[in-house]
């Protein structure tokens, strides 16, 4: 692919057609523990959902699995079975392919995709797991697309985009040193020009509490049509990020996108506080969900917003089924459905 191809490459909007959706399949007994079957139901209940299938035949769009051994593959297929699902036998650390995946990008004009790879670091040293480095390399091959490597650290869940152009992301996380030491705001929005086609990138400043990756936007604010996004809401007296998601929603009120529009806002339930067995604040969010082809996935955490956030972004989506499903127990690992998907044009 010539460089003045690739300068037309572009991340697209979410929305749009799928050819796939890549995912891993929870196994590691050490990392889950007592949530490990429990986060493998709400796994396949979400494969059920990206999939949609009527008599046994899925009307979605393909599953690309990645399994860890032969014995968790075994437990996949059995599982995933009638739903159309392939499995590659590539080694991970854990399941957040969105953030250890490629990123898929395409040129608008002629359909023409690759895969483009970026660094990764753990998200800032973090969480350093044996092959997670390597998956978006090893993934890539597996697509049969041209492969693009960047040098610098990027996760698919730091950066969310309207395929015109417009880029949503958070200073916490882009600008943290633990991940690209010395780039300024001008840097990382030239090197997601060349990368993602983002030609205008609106910042946030804060995430969720105790979000293991300092701030991701797709726990914060998701683009769901053109102009158009939907963030939270705090509605219990108790809720930690009450302050957070009042300035998210004044910033984006004051954003234009990369076509000089206004953005229009819209703003759903927050879960609340939602905390894990020791009691520690959980970064829940409805705004992770997946948007796949027929359904919208919505996670939900046992609160008593659950219903009332999926209702409000059912009427974002008027084309889709829109569902929500249980990820308490996927959250208990850092995150929730978009976490463990990128999906691919």
């Amino acid at each position: 692919m010539s460089e003045t191809r690739l300068a037309l490459l572009r991340q697209p909007a979410e929305w749009l057609p799928h050819r796939a959706c890549w995912l891993a399949w929870p196994s590691d007994a050490d990392l889950w523990g007592d949530n490990l079957n429990a986060a493998q139901s709400e796994f396949v209940d979400l494969c059920r959902a990206i999939a949609d299938p009527a008599e046994d035949e899925p009307r979605g769009e393909r599953l690309e699995v990645l399994v860890a051994d032969e014995g968790n593959a075994q437990l996949a297929r059995s599982a995933l079975a009638g739903l159309g699902a392939r499995f590659h036998a590539i080694p991970f650390g854990d399941i957040w392919l969105r953030d250890i995946a490629p990123i898929f990008v395409a040129d608008p004009a002629t359909g023409a995709q690759a895969a483009a790879c970026f660094a990764f670091n753990g998200w800032g040293g973090k969480y350093v797991l044996e092959y997670d480095d390597e998956v978006a390399m090893a993934v890539a091959g597996a697509s049969g697309l041209p492969v693009i490597r960047y040098p610098y650290v990027l996760e698919g869940g730091s950066i969310e985009v309207d395929g015109l152009g417009t880029g949503l992301t958070t200073r916490q996380c882009l600008l943290n040193p633990n991940r690209n030491p010395g780039l300024t705001e001008a840097d990382l929005e030239a090197k997601l020009a060349e990368s993602l086609g983002i030609t205008r990138l609106l910042w946030l400043d804060e995430g969720l509490l105790n979000d293991h990756t300092d701030g991701h936007i797709d726990t914060l604010a998701r683009f769901v049509a053109p102009a158009t996004v939907v963030c939270m809401e705090a509605r219990d007296p108790a809720d930690p990020n009450r302050a957070v998601l009042d300035e998210i929603a004044r910033s984006l009120a004051s954003m234009r996108d990369a076509l000089g529009r206004p953005l229009t806002v819209h703003r759903i339930p927050s879960p609340g506080c939602v905390e894990d067995e020791d009691g520690q604040v959980m970064p829940a969010s409805y705004v992770n969900f997946y948007i796949a082809n027929r359904t919208v996935a919505v996670p939900t955490y046992g609160t008593p917003y659950d219903a009332a956030a999926v209702d409000a972004l059912a009427r974002l989506f008027p084309g889709r089924r829109v569902v929500g499903l249980s990820a308490r127990a996927i959250l208990s690992g850092g995150g929730a459905f978009h976490c463990i998907t990128q999906q691919q044009p």
